[in-house]
């Protein structure tokens, strides 16, 4: 079976990679999506294409239409989303990811550590999977794609 899936949140660890290596590692026939992970791209995203702003609210805003386009677009051709969340940062956009996805009827997989289980409860209860390592979603995606 193919699945498309969409890899969310977090990106100041390589848990994207390591997804993606054990999807190539098991041979499974996944397509993997990405938002861009380089902040200054995403944030200037807007004034590179649009034109410089005297204020930070309206290049924050631009930026952030453009970069909800490319989510957007990728959630809504996603079989399944994961979405990792992060200890160190807060993490509004996979908040939002996952608000988007389950909003579209698309099923979701949580990460985290265990640590963030409590303030994540009702994202985990509407997630069909809540994972703490890259390799348990990998081993789900081999379960699924048997």
């Amino acid at each position: 079976m193919s699945y498309t899936i969409y890899l969310s949140g977090e990106i100041h660890s390589d848990w994207r990679e390591q997804i993606s290596q054990g999807i190539l590692q098991a041979g499974l026939d996944i397509e993997v999506l990405t938002p861009i992970t380089d902040h200054d791209d995403s944030d200037n995203v807007g004034e590179v294409i649009l034109g410089k702003e005297q204020s930070a609210f309206w290049k924050d805003h631009k930026a952030a239409k453009i970069n909800a386009l490319r989510t957007q677009s990728y959630i809504s051709r996603s079989d399944i989303v994961i979405v990792r969340f992060g200890d160190k940062y807060r993490q509004w956009n996979a908040a939002f990811d996952a608000g988007t996805a389950f909003g579209q009827g698309i099923p979701v997989i949580v990460m985290h550590d265990e640590a963030l289980t409590h303030p994540l409860k009702e994202i985990d209860a509407a997630a069909l999977a809540v994972t703490e390592t890259p390799q348990q979603v990998v081993e789900i995606l081999k379960y699924i794609s048997q």
